[in-house]
C-alpha cells in the first residue's frame, strides 16, 4: 500500500511537509498505474514548484519514497504558489485514492 502523509500547520493549515511511501502492488512492476500516478503526481508537484514558483524543495526521492519539507519563504508570492500546487497535489493524490483505495491511504497531521 502506498500511504502519504501530508503535515499541516495545526493554525492556517498550510502544508509544512509531505511523504510519500510504499507500493501499491495493484499490477506488476512497470505496469502498475497506481503506483505510476502517485509518483507522477508527487515528482510532478516538486518539478512544477520549482518550475512555477522558483522553490527549489529539499526533496528526497527514492524507490517508493518521496518526502518534503516546505521552506518559509519571505516572498508571500511564491509562498501561495508553492501552497497552491501543493493543495492540487492532494486534491489529485485524494481522487486516485477514491478510485483506488484499497491500494493507497492517506494521512493528514497537524504541528503547531
Amino acid at each position: 500500500m502506498i500511504t502519504v502523509t501530508i503535515v499541516r500547520n495545526a493554525v492556517d493549515r498550510r502544508i509544512v511537509s509531505f511523504e510519500v511511501s510504499g507500493h501499491a502492488h495493484y499490477a506488476k512492476h512497470g505496469q502498475d498505474i497506481v503506483c505510476a500516478g502517485v509518483s507522477a503526481v508527487t515528482v510532478g508537484t516538486v518539478n512544477a514548484i520549482e518550475a512555477v514558483a522558483g522553490v527549489t524543495l529539499p526533496a528526497s526521492m527514492r524507490n517508493g519514497f518521496v518526502s518534503s519539507e516546505i521552506p518559509v519563504h519571505d516572498d508571500s508570492s511564491a509562498d501561495e504558489r508553492v501552497q497552491l500546487l501543493l493543495e492540487g497535489m492532494a486534491v489529485m493524490i485524494d481522487s486516485i485514492r477514491q478510485s483506488y483505495g484499497k491500494y493507497v491511504a492517506i494521512q493528514e497531521k497537524f504541528v503547531q
